[in-house]
């Protein structure tokens, strides 16, 4: 039988201790979407967002990419209070726009680790692991044939 009291169960979750930055008071992360790779990495700072060396807004020139990325400082009440930087490579805007958003979730928890229930509730800490299925042989696509003719 399991006991129901309230005395056994923990109220709430323990506090996670943060993880120390690197010698140049950066907290790192890496996300991946589709064939796209973004090192991100925080510290305390003005709210300045780099991508690449270039200002987050003309680098992510979709709205949607944009506020998807924001969501997360938002979300976790860091927009302003952070700097960010991080580098893409690989995969179009759209595989860039979704590392970005994982990695700097990774990166926001591992400056502070009592973020981490708000960017699981929000989907934010998930990898999207959908990639474009392979080409087979004797076929057109990945899953298209060639046309079939019986005569």
């Amino acid at each position: 039988m399991i006991p129901t009291d309230a005395t056994t169960a923990p109220a709430t979750r323990p506090v996670r201790a943060q993880q120390p930055a690197d010698r140049f008071g950066w907290w790192w992360a890496i996300g991946r979407r589709k064939t796209s790779t973004a090192r991100v990495r925080v510290k305390p700072g003005k709210g300045e967002m780099q991508v690449n060396d270039r200002p987050f807004e003309s680098f992510f020139v979709l709205e949607r990419d944009r506020k998807n990325i924001m969501a997360v400082l938002e979300r976790t009440g860091m927009k302003g209070a952070i700097d960010v930087k991080a580098t893409c490579a690989g995969g179009g805007v759209t595989g860039q726009a979704g590392a970005v958003l994982l990695g700097l979730a990774r990166a926001v928890m591992a400056y502070d680790p009592n973020q981490e229930p708000v960017l699981r509730e929000q989907g934010m800490l998930t990898r999207d692991a959908r990639k474009v299925e392979r080409k087979k042989y004797g076929q057109a696509g990945a899953r298209r044939r060639f046309q079939f003719s019986k005569r």
